[in-house]
């Protein structure tokens, strides 16, 4: 099995300020645990940006900008996306086929939104997902408080078997990888 990390959304905007996410330190924390794992291993890491037209998330400007805490290096390959799934009208299957990757972690910021969508188009291009279980982070909700929204996420992705592929929801502490096959 061919493995690569997708780091979905850990963007400044979803990381400081108004818009900054339950934990983030925690979770940025472990999410680089989890990078220095797979780094090691020769799998890739694709850094996933959302943007939209409004000033917080537009392409370039510094709420864009992946977050500082990340340990980012300049060949980690980078994805634009405009939709909550990777997937959806961006480039990331076409440059993991190339890879022949057929396993993706997954971890990064708005869970209900863009780590769920993306676990389910990752499940439907036919990969199997592992979630990084304390790796992913929201906001309170008005309704849910983020704690709320995580569990009850981690609960739901790990009952998605329907699509096909394996799903494991599993914490970072617990996440081992194997010497990945040159491309």
């Amino acid at each position: 099995m061919s493995t690569a990390l997708l780091i979905i959304d850990v963007q400044n905007t979803l990381c400081r300020g108004k818009w900054a996410a339950f934990n983030v330190e925690a979770t940025v924390s472990r999410i680089n645990e989890v990078a220095d794992r797979i780094r090691a291993t020769g799998g890739p890491i694709f850094f996933i940006q959302h943007e939209e037209d409004h000033d917080a998330m537009r392409f370039g400007s510094d709420g864009w900008q992946l977050f500082d805490g990340l340990k980012v290096q300049q060949e980690d390959p980078r994805v634009r996306k405009t939709a909550c799934d990777a997937f959806f009208k961006t480039e990331l299957r076409s440059r993991l086929q190339e890879r022949l990757i057929d396993h993706v972690v997954i971890c990064g910021m708005q869970t209900e939104y863009c780590v769920d969508s993306t676990v389910r188009g990752a499940l439907a291009n036919g990969l199997s997902v592992t979630v990084v279980k304390d790796g992913h982070t929201t906001l309170d909700n008005g309704v849910l408080t983020a704690n709320q929204i995580i569990a009850h996420h981690n609960v739901t992705m790990a009952s998605l078997g329907n699509f096909g592929p394996e799903i494991k929801v599993t914490p970072a502490s617990d996440l081992r990888f194997d010497a990945q096959i040159p491309n």
